[in-house]
């Protein structure tokens, strides 16, 4: 058997000696009798508590997903929260859970544990999604909230997402703050496990009614779903919670002729007909097109088991179903809200959109030419939050998004929202419906008003310490030797988000970036393609993001113009060596 290491034992001994449960005991020496490996990996480290919050497999061990690492999670966080609302008696939060194996349970003891601290817990009596606990901390009035899940990780994860006072995942110096705090709590018997159970609160249909009437607000284009109704319309939540919310919300909207994927209907945390509960592959809706095939729909759509993200599909001119990316449904939703919005006169010169610096320029150019300002922010719907919070009161926002599916229509909720966007995705196809053309058709009347963009990621994994190493090389090389041009187009200026400047390499000309500081660089190209490059902050991984564009005069123009920006695309990649 192979020899584990000292410092390893150690850290086990100890959970063998401590304020364990004996469940907890007997499987730690399970793992040092028979499994050394797995021993390793649940003890080497302590799962680190980042600027989300937590994330990491369930199991015992200090770098895993259980009870006591979520006790002392909590802990932490109480500790910050009566540091910064010293005056505020009792401190409440929101807590809510999706479908994933434990969950219930993590909510369980977040709860148990704030209450011991003092707090006042509101916890929803059944899984909710995501946005709806961000609704509920507003709704509350409540200074924190926690959402367990692990969004759309595999079904050995699980997560615990950490909330401000807006509703929003926490940004510096918050995030930051909590971290610090977390760290100090070095063991079990520094948790607080036992509260007054007058102090946890059930909520569920009073939420449930204020933010349903809050989306039910965002309609359009009523008079369009009354004549379309019976549009078809295939769902699935993919074993999540977007079961318990958004046919109901479809409904409201007034669809008639929704079709819930059945198999998939049911929450399940062991996902079992999926490989991945993630609505950005294509096998995650494999089933639902098949259905929607079979019943000639009209439009698919699917939501991450915590119900924040949304995929859909949609019919090509041929009539078979095509998955969009997170661009393109963004496009779909900025274009339609914005034109609507127009023609119902609400413009009064105040309104804004928000974007992620890595989200297609194609939302940009759908905002200047309906002469609203638009905001570029970091990766991350944190930072889209941060400005609605900047500017409360004095600007409007309307809708924003990002590339990896989350969007957020109206201010409500501070964090992307897939109940929101199934039913403004649905709205948009009814309108279409009405003038006798898809949603395909609108996407191809955006792409020849603005010309055709299309994005694409590529993710470069390397392996280890050296990997690591490796990718912030690639990054240091990037910055002192800029490439000049990249596929045999010129680059006419360089972003570095680090050092937040942007150099004009044809005049020399440093301009600053107003934004916190991050470790991303864009190449501007001389023809309007954006190259993206962006290390992850956990993992051995650097990802790509490219954008091309190119006009679209004619539409049956489509399928050359997008070969040719796939090729685009491919030259990009392989100018920069990447395969």
């Amino acid at each position: 058997m192979e020899q584990i290491d000292k410092n390893i034992l150690k850290r086990a001994q100890a959970w063998l000696d401590g304020n364990f449960d004996d469940e907890t005991k007997a499987e730690v020496r399970r793992l040092i009798e028979t499994d050394p490996v797995s021993l390793t990996d649940a003890f080497y480290r302590d799962l680190e508590f980042g600027t989300g919050g937590l994330r990491g497999i369930m199991g015992v061990g200090t770098n895993r997903m259980n009870k006591y690492t979520v006790g002392m999670a909590t802990q932490g966080l109480a500790n910050y929260l009566k540091k910064m609302f010293p005056d505020v008696a009792p401190i409440s939060l929101a807590i809510s859970f999706d479908s994933r194996n434990n969950s219930p349970y993590f909510a369980q003891i977040t709860a148990e544990v704030l209450a011991a601290n003092g707090c006042k817990v509101f916890v929803f009596d059944a899984l909710r999604p995501t946005p709806e606990l961000s609704f509920a901390i507003r709704y509350l009035g409540c200074q924190s909230g926690v959402m367990l899940t692990a969004s759309h990780n595999p079904k050995e994860y699980n997560g615990y997402k950490a909330y401000w006072d807006d509703g929003a995942q926490m940004i510096a110096p918050h995030d930051k703050n909590v971290i610090k705090e977390v760290q100090q709590i070095t063991s079990v018997d520094q948790v607080k496990w036992h509260g007054n159970q007058e102090m946890i609160i059930p909520v569920g249909k009073e939420i449930d009614d204020e933010y349903l009437s809050q989306i039910l607000a965002l309609r359009l284009s009523p008079d369009a779903i009354k004549r379309q109704h019976r549009l078809k319309i295939v769902y699935t939540p993919l074993h999540g919670t977007g079961r318990t919310i958004i046919p109901e919300i479809l409904k409201q909207f007034g669809f008639t002729n929704v079709i819930v994927v059945e198999e998939q209907a049911t929450a399940d945390g062991n996902f079992p007909t999926v490989h991945s509960p993630n609505p950005e592959e294509h096998d995650a809706l494999s089933m639902a097109i098949k259905l929607a095939e079979k019943e000639d729909a009209d439009l698919v759509m699917a939501t991450d088991p915590d119900a924040d993200r949304v995929g859909i599909a949609v019919k090509d001119p041929s009539g078979r179903f095509i998955l969009l990316n997170g661009n393109q449904t963004a496009a779909l939703l900025f274009y339609y809200i914005l034109n609507r919005w127009k023609e119902l006169g609400r413009f009064t010169g105040n309104e804004y959109i928000i974007k992620t610096i890595v989200t297609s320029e194609l939302l940009r150019d759908i905002a200047m030419s309906f002469k609203l300002e638009y905001f570029d922010v970091l990766t991350g719907f944190k930072f889209i939050a941060d400005i609605i919070r900047k500017y409360e009161g004095t600007k409007r926002f309307i809708v924003g998004g990002e590339e990896s599916y989350g969007y957020l229509i109206g201010d409500f909720v501070r964090d992307k929202d897939a109940v929101s966007a199934c039913a403004m995705i649905a709205e948009t196809a009814a309108w279409m419906a009405d003038q006798g053309k898809t949603l395909f058709d609108l996407l191809l009347d955006i792409y020849m008003n603005y010309s055709f963009y299309k994005e694409s990621l590529l993710s470069v994994t390397k392996k280890g310490k050296a990997g690591a190493e490796e990718i912030q090389q690639m990054m240091v090389n990037y910055r002192s030797h800029p490439m000049k041009s990249i596929n045999g187009i010129k680059v006419i200026s360089v972003k570095d988000y680090l050092s937040l400047e942007e150099k004009n390499l044809e005049t020399g000309t440093v301009t600053s970036i107003h934004l916190p500081s991050s470790n991303v660089l864009q190449f501007i190209l001389e023809d309007g393609s954006v190259i993206s490059v962006r290390p992850s902050g956990t993992e051995p991984k650097i990802k790509y993001y490219f954008g091309v564009r190119a006009p679209l005069t004619r539409r049956s123009d489509y399928s050359t113009v997008n070969s040719l920006l796939d090729a685009k695309i491919e030259g990009i990649i392989r100018s920069m060596k990447l395969r």
